[in-house]
């Protein structure tokens, strides 16, 4: 469905054109379709903008508490913190809590490669 939504500004020109050519009554129906289509669309992107902000949230969290549990982060580490889920994330910080020492941060990290 967002396929319909993004025009080209040369294709929003010929929508116009060809809307404008349709009776008002059936012109009301169309906006309605576009409208509920710009309105979904519009939900969609608010919601993965707070996934996004929770997932940067959570990450920039774990990248300050671990250090603290575990020693400086290396540059590896820091690319697999990276590319963990929210879900992964939020684990990890459940997680961290129990960790004594980096060895089982280690371990946490490879059981999390192997999901």
């Amino acid at each position: 469905m967002d396929t319909y939504l993004r025009l080209s500004q040369a294709e929003e020109q010929v929508f116009v054109a060809e809307l404008n050519r349709i009776e008002p009554s059936e012109r009301e129906d169309i906006m309605e379709i576009v409208t509920s289509w710009m309105e979904q669309g519009i939900e969609q992107g608010i919601e993965q903008g707070i996934e996004r902000g929770s997932l940067q949230a959570t990450r920039s969290l774990i990248k300050r508490l671990l250090p603290r549990r575990v020693g400086a982060l290396t540059e590896p580490i820091n690319t697999q913190i990276e590319g963990l889920s929210l879900t992964q994330l939020e684990a990890l910080a459940e997680a961290l809590l129990d960790f004594s020492d980096r060895a089982d941060f280690e371990r946490w990290l490879a059981t999390q490669d192997a999901t």
